[in-house]
């Protein structure tokens, strides 16, 4: 049976039993001096000052100022307690759902916003936290004081008792009226919350996206929408949170001017001495005030309950990954083994379909095809951060699924494409790798990456802090502190997803001698969309749409000519030289792309000398939707998106990576770009323009009218707005 948001609650508190006892003693202690004080009216009043007993009013007056010192000081005791307690509780719960985080999959991260899991540890947390602070003060203690007041007034007289208990249906009333509002409104408005702060942390990230695109606009409409509607969402909080305060406050203040009216009543009748209509008027007052502070504190109370809610959400969500498996899993002695392995991010797509593949122990095996192909997912479901939906991965005949994730993951070591380093100091972002390894260790992983002379140059050495997300250095720097992070490990398996392609070519040549130096005797599994890379890989397995259709060594597959050969003949041709600061294309591959198709040798010659090198970094706009164009790019080196204005906001439309080129249709018309074109990794293009092509076709007049014919019939050009270009970005 699913526990409610209180039984969770408690489930925490119980760890407190201890510290409860000392608490609840000192809140009975104040309750029943707080309440003995109006209840001493009477006596003070009817035999003290009217009875002329000076020694019974001094003996009560001293016996009130002992209680106020016993009262403070049991009251300073138990508010050192229940700050320990509400510290504590608070870090349990929140340690519980970081722990718990911990044990999500990828596909949770990847399904949730960032700022929805924020929230839950920052506003969900804050407001239980809230009424966890003051609960005493606010509810407790004024409800005990409601409960021994209520028992005081019948002792003085029951027939005006009986008439205060009249404020109990006019303050519930209210209560439950309204309460269920507040609940649900409370909840609603944690959720707006949480989509405010999603779409702030995705403008911080998109800001060159937003620069480029000019889309400040856009973005200040879409940030108006959501502030609008959390806005709303809290003025109706705020509307019933009121109600239900004032629909009690004002109960109580009726009742207690009909009680006045009754009591004095009676004490003109002399039904009724002035102490008691005194002492009755004082206790009344502080149980009705009691009665104000438990209903002020209804709000804060529900609007818990709707934030524990929220964090219940969290702790109940299973991990998609489950480490259940019993098996330690002993290192790589033979073989990795997918077995009909099918497998997608969502239910209506596979991004592996049947695949079967066997990689041996001690060899370096690569994994190329298009984007999409199913290249990364092979690697993720080796490190088993996702299960296959059918069939199996297994390690020497072991079910990933029948390991233990400890074990599993103490033997592999991985570098993406985007090393992530935390900010920390160099030596603590390397000692990662190996929780225990001593600075002498580390420094020797430095050195097999090839970074320790480059820090050894610093001003702290390794003490050096990176900055967030490894800000204060290069990507080369960063990739090779992530290198000797995974190296210092000293894994069985090491994986490589695109661990090179964010890097300037000098740096990544540098890397792959040293990647191909420290993969003696390991086992090595790379994916790569740089097909240069992977030349001399033991095995090399070729993807596409989820299925592997090709799989041998390099010059196999060259002579097989299938896909493999064809992705290579789309980058062969295409060379760095000095460095990387100057790109080639030969003629014979300039003659496979559609425009260049027909030129007759000598002008493809010329081509070739015409064609310029840009290099762009991450994340910068090459082509803008709805600007002239006059150039077209060949990518020789990264990767890019092709970005479409559409009514629900730019939309990726493809990607394109090294050997695509994309903007021809600028070289035979002076048209406005039909899509924005925008770098995903550092990039390098050749380039030939609009006037250099011209003086091409000068030298052969017959042939622009025939490749305006054949750009049509092939779609390069089938209109001003809507082209289409194979294997290239529209406009």
């Amino acid at each position: 049976m699913m526990q409610s948001p209180l039984g969770l609650y408690l489930s925490f508190l119980k760890k407190y039993r201890g510290m409860s006892v000392p608490i609840i003693f000192s809140l009975l202690l104040e309750m029943a001096f707080c309440s003995g004080v109006p209840y001493c009216f009477s006596i003070i009043v009817d035999k003290a000052l009217l009875g002329n007993n000076r020694h019974l009013l001094y003996l009560i007056i001293s016996g009130l100022m002992i209680g106020v010192v016993v009262v403070a000081v049991f009251g300073m005791i138990r508010d050192r307690l229940y700050a320990q307690l509400t510290a504590g509780l608070m870090n349990d719960i929140r340690t519980e759902m970081f722990m718990h985080l911990q044990q999500m999959s990828v596909a949770f991260y990847s399904k949730n916003q960032v700022g929805d899991i924020v929230a839950r540890f920052s506003s969900d947390l804050a407001v239980v936290e809230n009424a966890t602070t003051f609960a005493i003060s606010a509810a407790v203690s004024p409800a005990l004081d409601v409960l021994c007041s209520t028992v005081l007034l019948f002792l003085l007289d029951w027939k005006l008792a009986l008439i205060s208990l009249l404020v109990w249906p006019v303050v519930v009333t209210g209560p439950r009226i309204f309460a269920p509002k507040v609940v649900s409104e409370s909840y609603k408005r944690k959720g707006e919350e949480s989509q405010v702060l999603s779409y702030l942390q995705e403008n911080v990230h998109a800001q060159s996206l937003i620069k480029t695109f000019g889309l400040k606009d856009y973005a200040h409409s879409e940030f108006m929408t959501r502030v609008g509607a959390l806005r709303a969402r809290m003025v109706r909080v705020k509307i019933f949170s009121g109600l239900v305060e004032r629909s009690a406050y004002i109960g109580i203040l009726f009742i207690q001017v009909g009680i006045l009216g009754v009591g004095a009543h009676m004490v003109a009748k002399g039904m009724l001495t002035v102490g008691v209509l005194a002492a009755f008027q004082a206790l009344f007052l502080a149980l009705s005030y009691s009665i104000a502070c438990v209903a002020q504190f209804v709000p804060t109370l529900v609007e818990a309950g709707g934030g524990m809610r929220r964090i219940q959400e969290l702790l109940e969500e299973s991990p998609g990954v489950p480490d259940t498996g019993k098996v330690p899993l002993a290192r790589l002695s033979r073989e990795i083994v997918f077995q009909n392995v099918s497998f997608g991010y969502t239910e209506n797509h596979l991004n592996l379909n049947q695949a079967s593949i066997t990689l041996q122990k001690g060899t370096s095996v690569a994994f190329v095809g298009s984007s999409g192909s199913g290249k990364s997912t092979i690697l993720s479901l080796v490190m088993r951060l996702y299960d296959p939906r059918e069939g199996s991965v297994a390690i020497d005949g072991t079910d990933l699924r029948e390991a233990t994730q400890q074990s599993l993951r103490e033997q592999m070591s991985y570098v993406p494409q985007e090393s992530f380093l935390f900010d920390i100091s160099i030596r603590e972002n390397i000692r990662l790798g190996n929780r225990t390894a001593t600075d002498p260790e580390i420094e020797n992983a430095a050195k097999a990456a090839e970074i320790h002379d480059i820090i050894m140059k610093m001003p702290l050495g390794y003490d050096t802090p990176v900055g967030e997300r490894g800000g204060k250095l290069s990507g080369g720097q960063r990739q090779r502190i992530a290198l000797a992070r995974a190296i210092l490990r000293q894994p069985e398996i090491l994986i490589l997803d695109e661990a090179t392609s964010a890097l300037d070519p000098s740096t990544e040549a540098a890397i792959n001698q040293t990647l191909e130096r420290l993969a003696k005797g390991r086992t090595i599994l790379s994916v790569t969309h740089r097909f240069a890379s992977v030349v001399n890989a033991d095995r090399i397995f070729v993807l596409d749409a989820g299925r592997v259709c090709e799989q041998g060594t390099h010059a196999e597959l060259l002579a097989h000519r299938g896909l493999y050969r064809k992705l290579w003949d789309k980058q062969n041709g295409l060379t760095l030289e000095n460095e990387g600061r100057h790109a080639t294309v030969t003629p014979d591959r300039l003659q496979q792309i559609p425009i260049f198709s027909d030129l007759p040798t000598p002008l493809l010659e010329k081509a070739v000398k015409f064609m310029g090198t840009e290099q762009y970094a991450t994340d910068r706009v090459i082509i803008q939707e709805g600007d002239i164009g006059n150039q077209m790019y060949i990518i020789v080196r990264g990767k890019v998106e092709v970005i479409r204005n559409t009514e629900g906001g730019p939309t990726r439309a493809a990607v394109l990576e090294a050997g695509d080129h994309f903007g021809e249709i600028a070289l035979l018309r002076a048209i406005p770009r039909t899509a924005t074109v925008r770098t995903l990794l550092p990039s390098i293009f050749l380039t030939i323009n609009r006037s250099e092509f011209d003086f091409l076709m000068e030298q052969a007049p017959d042939l622009r009218a025939r490749l305006e014919q054949i750009a049509e019939q092939r779609g390069v050009i089938k209109d001003a707005d809507k082209p289409v270009v194979a294997n290239s970005a529209p406009g």
